[in-house]
């Protein structure tokens, strides 16, 4: 409670109404963006004044946060890894829930995140005809072959047609492979495709 005195000295000193602002610190949240900016400014320079030019922060202090996000970010991938943790793993831990769990609510919600994870978790019933993307076109086109007609060998209305790979040029083939290499520094692995 507050006592009469209290309430007396407020008044006298006629205190102001609590503004609440907007934080323009970005301190936890992931800037992704940010990082691999900070990956290809790493191999122009490495200093900080310059690398803060660079990827677009106002301060030195965020480089080394942008840094430290990155060590973070790698370690977590390794502890991962070393713990057998993978998208392969929640997937069939998703699917084993879907086959094998007793309560339906429980094989809903796995088959819902699971369609959620491939981008179709909602239908628009409303909708009429075909909403053009590329998956029910692929969808449409695998239709269409399957129903041939009587003594069609092929499907009708295709041709066959060859594809001529164009020739690579050489400095176009010495970029990729310095990508490759950087790449394989970044998290100590070979990318795919490149020669092992």
């Amino acid at each position: 409670m507050i006592c009469r005195r209290q309430l007396k000295n407020n008044m006298e000193r006629k205190l102001k109404p609590v503004v609440y602002t907007t934080n323009y610190f970005k301190r936890g949240t992931q800037n992704t963006t940010q990082q691999m900016f900070l990956l290809k400014a790493l191999q122009v320079t490495q200093d900080p004044k310059k690398l803060k030019e660079m990827i677009g922060v106002k301060t030195v202090a965020e480089v080394y946060r942008t840094l430290d996000k990155l060590a973070m970010r790698r370690e977590y991938h390794e502890s991962l890894a070393r713990y057998g943790i993978s998208f392969d793993f929640i997937v069939n831990g998703l699917k084993d829930l879907a086959v094998d769990s007793i309560k339906d609510g429980d094989k809903l919600k796995a088959y819902q995140t699971l369609l959620k994870s491939v981008g179709m978790d909602t239908y628009d019933g409303d909708a009429t005809g075909s909403t053009g993307t590329w998956e029910e076109l692929l969808l449409k086109k695998m239709e269409e072959e399957k129903t041939l007609p009587s003594g069609a060998s092929e499907p009708v209305g295709l041709e066959e047609y060859t594809v001529n790979a164009p020739v690579i040029p050489e400095s176009v083939r010495k970029s990729q492979a310095e990508e490759d290499e950087v790449l394989s520094t970044i998290y100590d692995i070979k990318p795919e495709g490149a020669a092992k």
